[in-house]
């Protein structure tokens, strides 16, 4: 079994029902959910102009291989009403594979650790309240003091 932490965001909709429902999905034969952080607000960054997001992330433990894992996620956002029509913009659901054990893979499709995860707060806030002195493969610094350096975006724990 792989410790992983997934990524929950949702701007659409009944975001707290949309968070619980794609946390229930994840959930598998293959997939056990461990740990859940707090839910938590924060404003839109790069496309501005829509609502603001609940985060969360989740720590599992998985038989999958990360492709594996990926291609499920993939499927529950779309099941889930996902339509990617626009880069950055309003989602239902957004799951978004972090770290995979100490694995770290550059391929087309899939890097992990997920390569933007160091400069979102609304990623490090959750994932350090799970984890504040995990260090990420290939990373000089814990979770804790990656958050640190992204203070000043907009997050706000419900």
């Amino acid at each position: 079994m792989k410790t992983v932490y997934i990524a929950l965001g949702s701007n659409l909709g009944d975001r707290v029902e949309n968070l619980l429902l794609a946390r229930e999905r994840i959930v598998s034969p293959h997939v056990r959910l461990t740990r859940a952080s707090s839910i938590y607000e924060t404003a839109p960054r790069e496309v501005l102009d829509q609502p603001w997001f609940l985060n969360q992330v989740v720590a599992a433990e998985t038989t999958l291989f990360p492709r594996q894992l990926l291609a499920r996620l993939l499927r529950i956002e779309q099941e889930m009403g996902r339509r990617r029509t626009m880069d950055k913009g309003p989602r239902v659901i957004d799951l978004d594979l972090l770290l995979f054990g100490d694995t770290v893979i550059h391929a087309a499709g899939l890097e992990i650790p997920h390569p933007r995860m160091a400069d979102r707060r609304f990623v490090l806030e959750p994932l350090s309240e799970l984890a504040p002195a995990l260090r990420p493969p290939r990373s000089c610094h814990t979770i804790q003091e990656l958050l640190a350096h992204v203070m000043d975006q907009q997050v706000r724990r419900l």
